[in-house]
């Protein structure tokens, strides 16, 4: 049989794989979504995945350098590993509204289709491993997982994310936060305010700041923020508040550029208002994403002949910014964060999100890029030809050839 006709049957046995394990697919995506967990806190998810897992021949670890975190893999070595993420934390208060049961889903399930193909195959075509990646909003779990080492092994990376609507080349800023803590002095607000400093009045003017500066922020820069601590009373001039913002640019460096601008906000209403100020940035920083140009377009492909579709490349860049720690893994590995559309208008981070993640439309949505993951996968550890363009284009982004 030709080469052609080899890999359309492996790409059929893992179609055949992945829809013939959907209705587990979807008891493991609403196991997640009704029980939601904060970053470095998913113990149910991790088991409930690493267990699903090891029941289905996946040499299994889990507590990979992180207590939630796991690895699950299946193949040889060969030619070409291929690494696939599960995220599944959710938000405060809001459970699954980014939809990372879903997440969780198109990569357990496209593991499962990969995995059949491999075993069909009487070539040593590589291996999948999975990764299961904690604390994504906001906690950085890959950037941690990177450095301890975890993605070594793989070649090239794959995850979808659900969204309102679909999406290849997706604009992912590069995004630090920033913890601020004004202190003053308290003092009765009414009988002796002249003998205390306003800590809540440095808060409010730095948050006055940043908003006025907003006017002369790039059109693609990001900044956001709360006051997590106003005061105890009324009647008690604060002595201490808190802050926290978000801080977001397409570069690092771009990122390094406001994050100064930021800095002197916060640094400029403690002297105003006689308070010190302790300004904690976030060690941990995430990167831009830089989507794969050739990974994306053998992942389109497969999408269109299962019969989806994209708006223009012009559409796709005016797409809603966001952050993922996905960017990080991008810049050490050839990668693709593709949106996949769930059927829904509302947007993500909400609780019309969570309900939409949870419906039966979500999961037929998720079992298709599960299918779309798998084949993009086996086009990648099958053809040479294509793995060398895949490498090109992440030389070239990333100054290595």
């Amino acid at each position: 049989m030709a080469a052609a006709g080899i890999l359309r049957n492996l790409k059929d046995v893992a179609l055949r794989t992945i829809e013939g394990f959907a209705p587990e697919l979807y008891q493991l995506n609403q196991q997640i979504w009704r029980k939601p967990e904060l970053c470095y806190q998913e113990k149910y998810a991790h088991e409930v995945l690493t267990t699903f897992f090891k029941d289905k021949g996946f040499e299994v670890t889990k507590h990979y350098t992180l207590e939630t975190a796991f690895r699950a893999s299946s193949g040889s070595c060969g030619k070409r590993v291929v690494g696939l993420i599960c995220e599944y934390d959710a938000l405060p208060g809001i459970g699954h509204a980014c939809g990372h049961n879903l997440i969780a889903e198109v990569g357990v399930g496209a593991a499962l289709g990969i995995k059949a193909a491999l075993e069909a195959s009487n070539q040593d075509l590589g291996k999948v491993v999975v990764l299961g990646t904690p604390a994504e909003e906001g906690g950085g779990g890959k950037v941690k997982m990177i450095q301890n080492g975890c993605f070594d092994e793989v070649d090239f990376c794959l995850m979808a994310h659900p969204k309102s609507f679909s999406c290849v080349y997706p604009t992912c800023l590069a995004m630090q936060d920033v913890k601020v803590t004004f202190h003053g002095l308290s003092s009765h607000a009414a009988a002796f305010p002249w003998e205390g400093i306003n800590a809540l009045d440095a808060a409010v003017m730095a948050y006055s700041s940043l908003s006025v500066l907003r006017q002369q922020l790039r059109p693609t820069w990001r900044l956001h923020g709360i006051i997590t601590n106003g005061g105890a009373k009324p009647n008690i001039i604060p002595d201490k508040t808190s802050m926290e913002y978000f801080v977001r640019a397409p570069t690092e460096g771009e990122l390094n550029e406001l994050r100064e601008k930021v800095h002197r906000c916060f640094e400029s209403a403690a002297q105003a208002t006689g308070c010190t100020v302790d300004i904690e940035w976030n060690s941990v920083v995430y990167s831009n994403m830089a989507t794969n140009e050739q990974l994306a377009v053998v992942y389109q492909k497969n999408a269109e002949e299962l019969g989806l579709s994209f708006p223009s490349r012009e559409e796709q860049a005016k797409a809603t910014f966001g952050s993922t720690d996905m960017g990080n893994v991008s810049h050490i590995k050839p990668s693709i964060h593709p949106y996949f559309d769930i059927d829904t208008s509302v947007a993500n981070h909400t609780r019309d999100f969570t309900e939409a993640a949870g419906r039966t439309e979500a999961h037929v949505r998720a079992i298709t890029q599960a299918k779309v993951m798998a084949l993009t996968a086996l086009d990648i550890l099958w053809n040479d030809q294509v793995w060398g363009l895949v490498v090109a284009d992440f030389e070239k982004k990333h100054g290595k050839n």
